[in-house]
């Protein structure tokens, strides 16, 4: 008898970091749960499943994890790769991303605090009980160096600290110490 296949949901798989880790847990064996906002046209393989997943709408992401608990029981691996700074880098024809904030669009602000620190938040709130109450499970949250050294883009460096202030990626076990 072989042993279950290993279950992983990437959230923001729809293109960038998300859409490699997404491919690269496929080629390893996983059953990928790929989620964003456009990944239903994604270039991904066929085999991977593909959920339409805005994750600001709560709601959204709440009924995303009732259907990978209602299919697998839990996910072994939550990959939080969702972040949409990208969509403020250029305003009315003009690239923003490196001007001082002062002159910075204000959706920025939602952008990259709510659709990459809270929607990271708001996945890993919904998937830790299932990993818990599995008695494992590992939760990633991407992140970048700018946390760590300014770039040129405070939103951006602001958001990547908070990010960063999670927990290390970690076990999730009914014993946190353990």
């Amino acid at each position: 008898m072989s042993a279950p296949q290993r279950v992983a949901v990437v959230t923001g798989a729809s293109r960038g970091i998300g859409r490699g880790v997404a491919i690269a847990l496929h080629r390893a064996g996983y059953r990928v749960f790929a989620t964003g906002r456009t990944i239903l046209t994604a270039q991904l393989p066929g085999e991977i499943e593909r959920i339409a997943c805005d994750h600001t709408d709560t709601a959204q992401t709440a009924a995303l994890f009732a259907r990978v608990a209602a299919e697998c029981g839990a996910p072994d691996l939550l990959v939080n790769g969702a972040w949409g700074g990208y969509d403020c880098m250029v305003r009315d024809g003009v690239f923003t991303w490196s001007l001082p904030f002062w002159q910075q669009p204000p959706e920025a602000w939602k952008a990259m605090m709510e659709a990459g620190v809270r929607a990271g938040y708001d996945a890993s709130y919904h998937a830790a009980p299932l990993m818990i109450a599995r008695g494992r499970g590992l939760i990633v949250h991407l992140s970048f160096w700018a946390a760590q050294k300014h770039i040129g883009n405070v939103l951006y460096g602001v958001s990547k600290s908070a990010t960063d202030k999670w927990p290390p990626p970690w076990p999730m076990t009914s014993n946190p110490t353990a």
